[in-house]
């Protein structure tokens, strides 16, 4: 087994820093991350206003006032060490998603790119079961590992200006569920009418880092009434059994 890369503390302007703890997309990486995460919202240190856990890092921004960067780097560094990995949240979240022609326009494309029909990708695409690495770009947008290395993608040569609220995507080896309308450059194999993001909702984020995903295909039939039932606040996903 390979040791865990050293933790490396690097301030970010003078009032955040950022915790790194490897480079790489790894669920042990991640794990770590979301171990320190808990550890501080559990410890509240002074001065920390808030803390954005990614792939493989914390940030942690702060009061100047309140705080200096080496003594909360210090202080990191000894809750980092005593931290549990967040290895899952234990939660998994079944949505629906309608696949290919108006929901999902690069589906043919992607397929046709692999060498293989549509029914095969979307059957890859939905069998896997993926990790929520971190939410972030825009509110709700969760990034997830787990793509199946077959249906693996560069992102395409020219992004969209404009892609659809619920796009499900695929770029590089990285999948995601897209909240809001927003430019982007992955590949748009469906849509869910889940909402992530939701500010008249409480948990205003229904979904969170260290949560499982998995997808089920749906007719498109089927989206008018989900699309309803999501616009009403009905979270529309599901907490899937393990």
């Amino acid at each position: 087994m390979t040791a865990p890369a050293a933790l490396r503390i690097l301030p970010c302007g003078d009032a955040a820093l950022t915790v790194e703890f490897g480079a790489d997309v790894d669920p042990a990486v991640n794990a770590r991350v979301l171990g320190l995460d808990a550890a501080v919202a559990s410890a509240a240190p002074a001065g920390v206003l808030e803390t954005i856990p990614t792939y493989r890092s914390l940030f942690v921004q702060y009061d100047p006032v309140a705080t200096g960067f080496a003594e909360l780097a210090a202080r990191l560094r000894d809750l980092a060490a005593s931290a549990r990995p967040a290895a899952s949240s234990g939660r998994i979240w079944s949505l629906p998603v309608v696949y290919g022609g108006e929901f999902g326009m690069d589906l043919d494309a992607v397929a046709r790119a692999h060498d293989m029909d549509t029914a095969d990708l979307v059957h890859r695409h939905a069998a896997a079961e993926y990790r929520i690495y971190m939410i972030g770009f825009t509110p709700g947008f969760a990034y997830l590992g787990g793509l199946d290395p077959t249906i693996a993608t560069p992102r395409r040569a020219e992004p969209r200006a404009r892609t659809p609220e619920g796009a499900i995507m695929i770029g590089g080896v990285q999948a995601c569920v897209q909240c809001l309308a927003a430019p982007s450059g992955w590949h748009v194999l469906g849509r869910t009418p889940v909402r992530n993001f939701a500010p008249g909702r409480d948990p205003v984020f229904l979904m969170a880092p260290g949560d499982g995903v998995r997808f089920r295909a749906v007719p498109a039939r089927d989206w008018a009434a989900l699309e309803r039932d999501a616009a009403r606040g009905a979270p529309v996903a599901e907490l899937a059994a393990p």
